[in-house]
């Protein structure tokens, strides 16, 4: 077929500006109304400092992101970097260039000399700002740093925008309030995989968290019997070296290989690691390898400090691993010695932190000089403090002895999944978003804002349970509840405002960023009003010309469009980016339609569920879809039959989430474990928050719906104390009750998709039988349709 006359949108010139200025005509007053003045992007963490523009700016397939002749290599990576990752968040196949910079384009550039608002000396590496005016968007940053915020502000803007592809007129200055915006994982106890490290780096970066710490080795906290031999224990380093050869635990480990791949993937996301080797304390695998330097005969662990080999050996394990870091920081770890050897515990730390300067890092370790010494009197001077416990070494007096600290502290910010201390059920984004920030200590040790002694803050997960059975994405589950109120208050403070539930409706919008697939997003909605295919990721079988391009499909352009080659059994492809509950989709076919072709769906891309058969279309049309409630991240259409001699062809294809009856309705349980657990909170289309059960079995969730409905599906999302049996039960009038789905024999939590019969119901129940846990019943969300 031949192309249409492309008319003078952003396909064809590469920037439309879609509101104007008011025009003012030689009369007493203006013609036409003023334009209205932009508000803020939404992105996470917020601006500090914003200038509405009116009208906005709009990228396309011909814009550019341009870095300036003489660009570091550094930064002409980031520009291809960006390219790659707008591909990926918004459909727009942008490239990259380096020289003059042309209307439609984005401009990276390196400017200390630019005006960065009031941010402090020492973060002006950070710093950046967007101006963006009625032909292009100009992103200029203080340092390298810097230009990776800056992008990532500008991904965010661009993916949050109703078309996924334009951007706000007005300037933009941020900044951090702290420099170490941090996370802390403890690998030592589970192993993480690779793929989880990586995603994790890329989440951090996109959300503007600065540093990854991974406590690399740990141990059981109590042995079985007090045999520490039987005690579980690893070092996830594995060395070529033959010297170390049985250090390296056996159930997973980092090759060097694996560690360059995190440094990569740190370096592009501008994100920084810090290695911890933990030592004298919780040091079993240290002991384990070498029984001789353990206290105790080696049935410790413990470190033997009164052997000047520990000290050696310990000096041997930093010179082998150091040279695989290339952050600035490496974490000696120090905590939760026996005090009884408190004189060589100082030596040691007096003989190590030296030592790992000399190899030409910084020294980080974990507050303890309170509990061991009275005090850091005495100590090597030149450390960075985690203060993690006020008893153990607060932040005033470690301050007072000179250190620079980070927040770490235990009863605000560990996460212990699954325990039954600190946040076993992860922390609290509500309560992190009004009530803290990294200033904000327990008791009487809360400092001054910016103290120029506090860092910043390091939440941690601790995985004490060591035996316990869950997964890596369970973990993921505990931490998503909070990560992004935490991103906010460590970068902007209070910046996002007061209103929580509109900061997660920024969260859900800007998305977990690129290459996070791995990581389910949980506080992520289906949305019926929105359209989950604009701007993802589309395939097609061929493409009759490039620039009838499969993009063009889900682009949000009305005048753009895909064509196929011409034969029958064509197909286009979108990619969803996770997994989603959808019932419907349009399909807008161009002159070019199809006569017979199959709707199909796929949670992997590899198995396909055909959800509808249409047949004997006619003409072309925009073709509405319904179909019951199923879960795809894969939607595709299979032609069949053209309705014309040419190929397929389709202005666009809009995928909807399914409708969720019981969002906000009426709800009630057999009981709730506390005040806040209710029912109510699993029908509040909030990911975080959820209703509890007492702990015994029988307990029930009930919802109604307001009026008769018909309901044939179910998604239930269990936090960790899930029901190992239960029943869905329906009623016409809360008396009597059948059951529609009997779900036996769930051996973890998570979530349970359940199909079933349509049936009449005004009331849903979930009735538990059995639990799965010593804890009750307790569900995130239960959501009909």
């Amino acid at each position: 077929m031949k192309p249409k006359a492309m008319p003078l949108t952003g396909k064809a010139v590469g920037v439309l500006l879609i509101a104007a200025p008011a025009l003012v005509l030689p009369t007493a007053a203006p013609a036409y109304a003023a334009a209205p003045v932009n508000t803020a992007p939404a992105v996470v963490p917020a601006l500090q400092q914003w200038t509405g523009g009116s009208g906005r700016v709009a990228l396309s397939d011909n814009s550019r992101i341009v870095t300036p002749t003489g660009s570091t290599a550094q930064l002409q990576q980031l520009a291809a970097k960006a390219v790659g990752d707008a591909t990926e968040l918004t459909g727009l196949h942008l490239t990259a260039a380096t020289g003059t910079v042309a209307a439609g384009d984005v401009l990276l550039k390196i400017d200390a000399a630019a005006d960065f608002g009031a941010v402090l000396p020492a973060l002006k590496p950070e710093a950046y700002r967007i101006d963006v005016t009625g032909s292009q968007v100009t992103v200029t940053a203080a340092a390298q740093q810097g230009a990776v915020n800056g992008v990532n502000t500008l991904l965010q803007t661009v993916v949050g925008s109703a078309d996924h592809r334009s951007v706000p007129v007005g300037s933009a200055v941020d900044y951090p309030n702290y420099a170490v915006r941090g996370f802390m994982l403890d690998v030592g106890r589970r192993y993480f995989t690779p793929e989880f490290i990586r995603s994790y780096i890329r989440w951090m970066g996109y959300q503007k968290l600065n540093t990854l710490q991974l406590h690399l080795n740990d141990n059981e906290i109590n042995p079985p019997g007090g045999n520490w031999s039987l005690a579980k224990s690893a070092f996830r380093l594995q060395s070529d070296n033959p010297a170390f050869a049985g250090l390296a635990a056996t159930d997973g480990v980092y090759t060097r290989a694996d560690w360059d791949s995190f440094e990569d993937t740190a370096a592009a996301a501008g994100v920084t690691l810090v290695p911890e080797i933990d030592a004298p304390g919780h040091a079993r695998a240290f002991t384990k390898f070498r029984p001789d330097l353990g206290l105790y005969g080696g049935n410790s662990d413990h470190l033997d400090l009164g052997k000047p080999a520990t000290t050696d050996f310990m000096k041997s394990v930093y010179a082998e691993f150091i040279p695989w870091f290339r952050g600035t920081n490496v974490h000696i770890g120090a905590d939760e010695y026996d005090k009884a050897y408190v004189g060589q515990y100082q030596t040691y730390i007096n003989t190590i932190a030296p030592y790992v300067r000399s190899l030409g890092k910084q020294v980080s370790i974990w507050g303890s000089f309170a509990r061991m010494s009275g005090g850091g009197a005495g100590y090597d001077s030149n450390m960075t403090v985690n203060s993690w416990n006020n008893g153990w070494y607060g932040p005033k007096q470690a301050i007072a002895d000179g250190y620079n600290v980070i927040n770490s502290n235990d009863s605000l910010l560990y996460v212990v999944p699954f325990a039954t201390y600190y946040h076993p059920q992860g922390l609290d984004g509500q309560s992190i978003f009004n009530t803290w920030e990294p200033n904000v200590f327990p008791g009487d040790q809360t400092l001054a804002k910016q103290d120029p002694h506090l860092l910043g803050a390091m939440p941690a997960v601790w995985n004490d349970l060591v035996n316990a059975s869950y997964t890596e994405l369970q973990v993921h589950g505990l931490v998503e509840k909070s990560f992004p109120a935490l991103a906010q208050k460590m970068w902007s403070g209070t910046k996002a405002g007061t209103d929580y539930q509109a900061f997660l409706t920024t969260v859900r919008a800007v998305g977990q960023g690129p290459g996070t697939s791995y990581l389910p997003n949980t506080l992520g909605s289906n949305d019926v009003t929105s359209d989950l295919a604009l701007g993802r990721t589309t395939t097609a079988s061929s493409t009759e010309i490039p620039q009838w391009q499969a993009s063009n499909a889900t682009d949000a352009l009305a005048d753009t469009r895909w064509a196929s080659a011409h034969t029958d059994s064509q197909w286009l492809q979108v990619d969803l980016g996770s997994v989603r509950r959808i019932s419907s989709a349009k399909l807008t076919w161009e002159a070019a339609y199809a006569k017979d072709y199959d709707l199909q769906v796929s949670t992997d891309g590899t198995t396909w569920t055909t959800v509808s058969q249409r047949r004997g279309l006619t003409g072309p049309t925009a073709d509405q879809i319904t179909f019951p409630a199923t879960d795809a991240r894969y939607v595709k259409m299979q032609g069949i039959t053209r309705g014309t001699t040419y190929g397929y062809s389709l202005y666009s294809i809009d995928v909807r989430g399914a409708a969720d009856l019981a969002a906000g309705k009426p709800a009630s349980a057999s009981s709730s474990e506390t005040s806040w657990l209710t029912p109510e909170q699993a029908f509040d289309n909030n990911g975080t928050t959820r209703w509890s059960s007492e702990r015994t079995d029988n307990q029930w969730l009930q919802v109604d719906l307001g009026s008769t409905q018909t309901v044939s599906s179910a998604s239930l999302a269990w936090e960790v104390a899930y029901a190992k049996d239960y029943d869905l039960q329906v009623s016409t009038d809360g008396t009597t009750w059948t059951t529609v789905s009997q779900q036996r024999g769930h051996t973890a939590a998570g979530t349970d998709n359940v199909t079933f019969a349509p049936a009449s119901a005004r009331y849903v129940r979930m009735q538990g039988i059995t639990r799965g846990t010593g804890y009750g019943y307790s569900l995130y969300s239960l959501r009909l349709s």
